[in-house]
């Protein structure tokens, strides 16, 4: 290969969506966007953090690594990942701040799976 050959373009780095010969778009942002919300439950630190705010329905960052046995930074880093995804919301009750499971997201994600595996 000379300096002056060039690489065929690679569709993943383009500005422009590669379309299929039947027309069909991908917009690989939102598809980057789909997997990082997979990613936020798909972990099972994250999966565990779910299951112990579905039990306890509320519960502060402290609770949660008390009850975990974790580092509070771990904990926390961990909460801010599923509450990007939606997977879990806030609400703030004076000078706490309550984490509890974003049911409905859940069961939207849970649709979109079940969906990709038919």
């Amino acid at each position: 290969m000379t300096a002056t050959d060039t690489l065929p373009e690679n569709p993943m780095n383009s500005q422009q969506e590669p379309q299929s010969s039947t027309g069909i778009k991908i917009d690989y942002l939102n598809v980057k966007k789909a997997a990082l919300v997979l990613r936020a439950v798909n972990h099972k630190l994250r999966q565990q953090i779910i299951k112990t705010l579905d039990e306890s329905k509320k519960m502060t960052v402290t609770d949660i690594y008390v009850q975990l046995r974790l580092e509070q930074s771990v904990a926390s880093q961990h909460l801010a990942i599923l509450r990007r995804a939606g997977i879990v919301k806030t609400e703030r009750d004076g000078k706490y701040i309550y984490y509890h499971v974003n049911h409905s997201r859940l069961e939207q994600i849970n649709q979109i799976v079940n969906d990709l595996l038919k």
